[in-house]
């Protein structure tokens, strides 16, 4: 299915022909690991996605094996992840009217993160500017940490987003829980500050959580709870398929197929240089897109790869697909018989580590240099950040691009310009060696009848607007014009068209057009749009000499 990339799967994937006991021993504890730690974060994301607690772990098992089995990251862990659990909340929030139409969505997102990897475009989803995805990622982790303030101060989750949630600050400190209160701060301050010599033995999460369900256990019990919990086997959800709801679901399921992508490569992109392998891109989106239509299939919470999960395994010893579909396997036996136990966690102690998690998310790498970032960047980080906590993550994405695009282009035209050479050739020198040349070309020491524009490099839509403003003068004040594609790499339609006013301008002043070096896929491209139909066959050379002799004749004629 996948082509030239079959040939390099023994290499990528080991596993096949060189699986051995000491891979299994470090898998079993990495897949061990991986599920402690996967555990609570599952069940707080299911949370705050407004799912419940067990569509997290769902959610956990179903995205984590498939997208292990059939994936394309050999030790990459997946599940739910923050960016996923917000876009999850908005969807059944605002995009859906019914669970029903939320899954179907969820469906429609793996299938179209199936398509992306079987069309073998993943590569180009990794491709998306840093400052979108710093931005994206900021403001992810800025909403999880909002909207955890309310239970973090015992008070009850609100619709409507971060802004909803800032709103409700006023009634929460006014009915403030202190129980409630206690019990986020100690799991906060477990999260935050557990020892590095005790990680190895009992993950962060996990510590964190046990703390504050204790001191709930114990002392503070009149704080609010998770509560029932179903156990046993998810029921099949069936998918909304009326035309209409098919059709308003496009567009966020696009936006969560796009995001997961993202979050799985990135995360592929951190296990390749933990492990020193290399993931194969188009697998991996087929895999997280099994995930997700399976997930979508059962009511879970759909996810990605998960980098902290993933970093997790690999320290354990995980190295191969087995320690994920294990974890997975060791998770369904939990959510079993797990709902007695899970019932009496408190929403603040869940809350707690989000708030850490929240917090992990926030791109601290860029955003503690943003003094130091050009500025097109910064706008883009600040407007995809602007837009992922006041308005929607879908109209993020899409003007964040949009955004970096225009910023690309900016840069792209100073660049490309910097690669136009407009020079005046003196016919004392030029054209002193031509055949036809004769003693009047050497008669005016400063005269320069022929003009040479050297177009080097790659010319697109970004530089084609300044482009003819700044070589129109200078074709002007020549009788000849010599147009060099000899160093030409690229022609887009865009800078094609502006070739072919440079011909008009030229042909309307009188002007000779003589063209050189043209092959490739630049004369594909000039070709294609009847660019320069309305030059003589005869003005086509090769080198310079000829174009020196074509010159002199043009001249004399």
């Amino acid at each position: 299915m996948f082509g030239r990339e079959r040939r390099s799967e023994s290499r990528v994937f080991p596993l096949r022909f060189t699986y051995s006991p000491q891979l299994l021993r470090g898998d079993f504890f990495g897949g061990i690991t991986a599920a402690v730690v996967g555990l609570p974060v599952g069940l707080a994301f299911g949370e705050t996605s407004g799912l419940g607690a067990i569509a997290g772990i769902y959610g956990a098992i179903a995205v984590g094996f498939f997208a292990a089995v059939f994936g394309g990251t050999r030790s990459q862990i997946s599940g739910p992840t923050g960016p996923m659990a917000v876009a999850m909340a908005v969807i059944v929030t605002t995009h859906a009217e019914t669970l029903a139409e939320a899954f179907t969505i969820v469906i429609m997102a793996g299938l179209i993160q199936i398509a992306l990897g079987v069309a073998r475009i993943g590569r180009f989803v990794a491709y998306t500017p840093y400052s979108v995805i710093s931005g994206f990622m900021t403001g992810i982790g800025a909403i999880i940490i909002l909207l955890q303030t309310l239970p973090f101060l015992g008070a009850p989750v609100v619709e409507g987003g971060p802004m909803e949630a800032i709103r409700a600050w006023p009634d929460a400190i006014g009915g403030l829980n202190g129980s409630a209160l206690v019990i986020a701060v100690v799991t906060l301050a477990v999260g935050v500050g557990w020892p590095a010599q005790l990680r190895k033995y009992l993950p962060p999460t996990l510590a964190a959580l046990i703390a504050g369900t204790a001191v709930s256990l114990l002392w503070l019990g009149d704080t609010p709870v998770i509560g029932e919990v179903p156990t046993g086997l998810p029921e099949l959800m069936a998918p909304d398929l009326a035309p209409n709801v098919l059709v308003r679901s496009v567009e966020p399921a696009l936006v969560l197929a796009l995001l997961g992508s993202i979050d799985s490569l990135l995360t592929s992109l951190v296990a390749d240089s933990m492990t020193r392998t290399q993931h194969n891109p188009n697998r991996e989106l087929v895999g997280q897109g099994i995930g997700n239509t399976v997930a979508g299939l059962i009511g879970a919470l759909p996810g990605a790869g998960a980098t902290m999960g993933t970093v997790v395994n690999i320290r354990a010893g995980g190295r191969t697909q087995v320690s994920g579909a294990l974890r997975a396997g060791i998770l369904l036996a939990l959510v079993l018989g797990l709902g007695t136990y899970v019932e009496s966690i408190p929403h603040a102690a869940l809350a707690g580590i989000l708030m850490k998690v929240g917090w992990d998310i926030i791109d601290w790498r860029f955003v503690t240099r943003l003094h130091r970032v050009q500025r097109e960047h910064l706008i883009v980080m600040l407007i995809t950040f602007a837009l992922t906590v006041f308005l929607d993550l879908v109209t993020a994405v899409a003007i964040g691009l949009i955004a970096a695009g225009m910023a690309s282009a900016r840069r792209l035209e100073r660049l490309q310009l910097d690669s136009v050479v407009s020079v005046p050739l003196l016919d004392q020198s030029f054209l002193a060696g031509a055949a036809e040349a004769d003693e009047e070309d050497a008669a005016d020491a400063f005269a320069a009848r022929v003009g040479m524009v050297a177009l080097r490099g790659t010319f697109t839509v970004a530089s084609s607007s300044s482009l003819i403003s700044t070589i129109g003068v200078d074709i002007r004040d020549h009788e000849v014009v010599i147009l060099d594609f000899t160093e030409t790499d690229y022609i887009d339609d865009s800078a094609a068209l502006v070739v072919e006013q440079m011909i008009d301008i030229a042909l309307a002043e009188d002007t000779e057009c003589i063209v050189m070096g043209l092959s490739g896929s630049p004369a594909s491209s000039l070709q294609a749009l009847n660019v320069l139909d309305r030059v003589p066959a005869e003005n086509f050379v090769v080198t310079l000499d000829e174009a020196r002799e074509t010159a002199a004749r043009m001249l004399h004629a």
